[in-house]
Parts: C-alpha cells; sequence; structure tokens
C-alpha cells in the first residue's frame, strides 16, 4: 500500500552468501532514489536478533514512486525494491468512515488497503464524470490565433492564471476570459483571438457531490473490495451485474454505477 507523505517507512533486506544463507555483511548499503531522481542512503543497522536481516527507516519528503537499492559487501549480495509514496491530500470521493460503514468493516485492520481501493475508486468514477474532487490543474496548449480553448478537464470551477510560457509572449487576465464550467471551453470576453503557447491553471470538480456519484463510488468500492478479496469471502448483496466489458475499464465497474453517473457523464471530446 502506498504510504502517507511525512510517515516513517521501515525498509528492511536480507543478504544472503551464494548458498542462499543469512549472513553478516562487512559492510550494508541502502540507496533511496526519489521521483526527482536525487538519492538519500539512511543508516542501516542489523537486526541482533537475526543476523544478515538489515534495516533502515525513511521518513518521506515526497510523493511518488521511490526506488530501493540494497548492496551488501563480504559477501555480496543486491537487492532492489520500490514504494510508493501517496500526495499530500489524495482526492478520495469517499471518507474512510463512509467506506469502512458501506463495507461493513468493524476492525480497523485492512484501513491502509481501504484507502487504496477508495483512491482507485475515485479514479475510476472520474473517468466517467471529470473531476469529482476539486483540486487544481495545470495544463499547457498551443494556440494559433483560436477563437477558444478546450482545457483538459470539467467541470470548471475556475480559471486561476494563464500566462506565456515564452519570453516576450501574450499573457492574459483571467478577467478577461470566459469559461464553460461544463465543456471547460475558455473564449476571451472581447471576441478576440487566443494565440501563444499558453499554461492554463484553474481548479475543476465538484463543491457538492451529488448523491448519484457518491452512490456509484460506493457501488464500484464494494465490486473491487469483492474481487480482491478472492477466497476469503465477501459481502452480502455485492454487486456481480456486468454484462459487458467497459471502454478503457474492462469489466471493473459494475453497470448500476455507470446507470447512476449518466446523468453526469462528460460530452464526447472532454476529459
Amino acid at each position: 500500500m502506498p504510504f502517507e507523505l511525512g510517515a516513517t517507512v521501515r525498509l528492511t533486506g536480507e543478504c544472503r552468501d551464494p548458498d542462499g544463507t543469512l549472513a553478516t555483511a562487512a559492510s550494508a548499503v541502502v540507496t533511496i532514489t526519489l521521483p526527482d531522481e536525487t538519492a538519500v542512503t539512511p543508516a542501516v543497522t542489523e537486526d541482533p536478533d537475526k543476523p544478515g536481516t538489515y534495516r533502515a527507516d525513511y521518513v518521506t519528503t515526497t510523493p511518488g514512486r521511490h526506488t530501493v537499492r540494497w548492496v551488501w559487501t563480504g559477501p555480496a549480495a543486491a537487492y532492489t525494491d520500490v514504494f510508493d509514496v501517496q500526495e499530500e491530500a489524495p482526492p478520495a470521493i469517499l471518507s474512510l468512515a463512509d467506506a469502512r460503514q458501506h463495507l461493513n468493516l468493524v476492525s480497523t485492520r485492512d484501513d491502509g488497503e481501504v484507502r487504496f481501493w477508495i483512491n482507485a475508486t475515485t479514479r475510476a468514477v472520474e473517468f466517467f464524470v471529470g473531476p469529482v474532487v476539486a483540486r487544481s490543474f495545470t495544463e499547457e496548449h498551443q494556440v494559433r490565433d483560436a477563437r477558444a480553448v478546450v482545457l483538459h478537464r470539467a467541470p470548471v470551477l475556475a480559471v486561476t492564471a494563464v500566462v506565456s510560457v515564452l519570453t516576450g509572449g501574450v499573457t492574459y487576465t483571467v478577467d478577461s476570459l470566459h469559461v464553460d464550467r461544463d465543456t471547460g471551453e475558455v473564449i476571451r470576453l472581447d471576441g478576440g483571438r487566443l494565440s501563444g503557447r499558453l499554461r492554463f491553471t484553474y481548479r475543476a470538480g465538484r463543491t457538492v457531490i451529488p448523491e448519484n456519484i457518491r452512490g456509484a463510488a460506493r457501488i464500484i468500492l464494494e465490486h473491487l473490495w469483492l474481487t480482491q478479496r478472492g477466497n476469503r469471502g465477501g459481502l452480502a448483496g455485492g454487486g456481480q451485474d456486468l454484462s459487458e466489458p467497459i471502454p478503457g475499464l474492462g469489466y471493473a465497474v459494475p453497470n448500476r454505477a455507470i446507470q447512476l453517473l449518466e446523468p453526469d457523464r462528460l460530452p464526447p471530446g472532454v476529459a
């Protein structure tokens, strides 16, 4: 499961000799490569109760994929692994409390796994209806004397900045622009044309999440939870109402969830 930003990750590695036996090494180094390609080497200690087993603690500072590389000498051994760190405030349609209630979970033992599937559910819902949890996006558009620019994500709450990425390029104030909330289309209020390599910063999503979207999210979450549990048992009345694969999502989304999302489906061509 992804780690929280700012949480401590305990890394463990086993040094084994060529016969596969755990062995105390002459030296042990673990290198963590961060998403920005910088690297850190936290202190390594050997477990006094399990010779040949090493550990290191690292406090996360950057969201994204991290690569872990263990290297030992005397005997020579190496091991590579990865871990993920989620962003500080990942968009989530459902709270952990709502998800646990819907899944009828009393214990907090599976909270990390539940949160993972909440995030997966959010992505699945937004595939159909665009951003649900309001947040900022930044994207660039190459515009050549165009009447309008269509932003990639809708519904759009507000455009907060439009700047040229080229020195001396035209920059537009947000007060001089109009944005269509549902389609993401941006035009000039004076009827003029837009030109240049422009970077748009804007907020998209919903300030109030409708019941049909929240209901669909619960159905998708329950379905994903059931399918990943395998033989460990499921929930009463699980939604296995799949008749055909969904383009882009296969069988991940039950049809009744799609039906709930239909009133808010994005128009063709809008991401």
